[in-house]
């Protein structure tokens, strides 16, 4: 099991440690570098001022939201990243939810979320493999465009620029059964939001070299109780935050995997302005079972139980070198 390092998006502002960071990541040993993006920073930016400060780290996007950019633009982010590193990219895609897609990007959120993330990857992986003029007849992302209300003199285009790498990997954030089940059919990778050890979903017989890379919040420490606060806080604002009580796709998760009422709980809270509250209701227990918290002996034990399944990459997510460098040394 390999080792990244996830740096999330910013907050208020850029972090002064993201580089210093992923150069001590890389010198540790850890295989790649992830960035993302929510309704601030973008995922693309950062991870390229990365590169230009790292040599040999492989660098992800977890996740670049497909409502961003059409398939074709964000294909030309990644292959001209992937020039620029020397090969080292990795694309990371979701798709995001509704309060997301339509309040921020000001589109709708498909009606068949699987049918328009099938048809984004195509397109990907089309302009990546540069075998023919980009062409797709789907309903969210035909080529060339169609429509009544252009003017139809659009034509079936190759990128100018080579790609690098036909195969440069492409990675899906999934969180529903069929959505994951589907990832692993037309994807190289899935990255888990959650992921439990002891919870370990029932897949199909995976590709070759397939990655399963989950986030998890990592730090050592002597006091568990203490080190969980931010697991809980951050469960806190996406169970609670990210969506709405109809349709909020990380409370959604957390249900599924045995918290049903407790995920309820959390969203009634978060909505009604009780925002500690809600992430004083996150459960210690669920908290636990995603993250590595505490001692390094503690650490070690949780470790191995991640071995044991079928995750490939375990992407952590910690700001303390302490604890990156711990984790290096359990790992090795």
């Amino acid at each position: 099991m390999r080792l990244g390092l996830a740096l999330g998006y910013w907050g208020r502002g850029p972090s002064s440690d993201h580089v210093p960071l992923a150069q001590e990541a890389e010198r540790l040993g850890y295989h790649s570098v992830w960035t993302a993006e929510s309704w601030g920073s973008d995922a693309f930016t950062p991870l390229t001022w990365i590169a230009a400060h790292t040599t040999r780290i492989r660098l992800g996007t977890a996740v670049a939201q497909m409502a961003a950019r059409s398939p074709t633009t964000t294909a030309m982010h990644a292959l001209t990243l992937d020039h620029l590193s020397g090969g080292r990219m990795m694309l990371g895609l979701g798709l995001s939810g509704p309060q997301v897609v339509e309040g921020w990007y000001g589109r709708p959120f498909p009606k068949s979320p699987l049918t328009a993330t099938r048809e984004y990857v195509d397109v990907v992986r089309q302009v990546l493999r540069r075998e023919a003029p980009v062409e797709s007849d789907g309903r969210f992302h035909p080529l060339p465009y169609r429509g009544e209300d252009g003017t139809g003199l659009g034509r079936p285009l190759k990128p100018i620029t080579h790609p690098l790498r036909p195969d440069l990997p492409v990675l899906l954030g999934a969180e529903g059964p069929r959505n994951i089940a589907q990832t692993c059919r037309i994807a190289d990778g899935w990255l888990p939001l959650y992921w439990s050890p002891t919870q370990v979903p029932q897949l199909p017989d995976l590709p070759e070299n397939f990655m399963i890379a989950p986030l998890a919040q990592a730090r050592i420490c002597d006091d568990v109780a203490e080190g969980l606060l931010p697991v809980k806080a951050m469960l806190g604002f996406y169970i609670g935050g990210m969506g709405n009580a109809a349709r909020n796709f990380h409370a959604d998760l957390m249900a599924r995997m045995g918290y049903e009422e407790e995920a309820h709980h959390i969203q009634s809270l978060f909505l009604a302005g009780r925002r500690e509250e809600a992430v004083r209701a996150v459960p210690d227990a669920f908290a636990d079972e995603i993250s590595l918290v505490g001692p390094a002996e503690r650490v070690a034990e949780r470790l191995a139980e991640w071995r044991k399944g079928p995750v490939t990459d375990l992407l952590v997510l910690s700001p303390d070198r302490h604890t990156l460098r711990v984790l290096a040394d359990l790992n090795s």
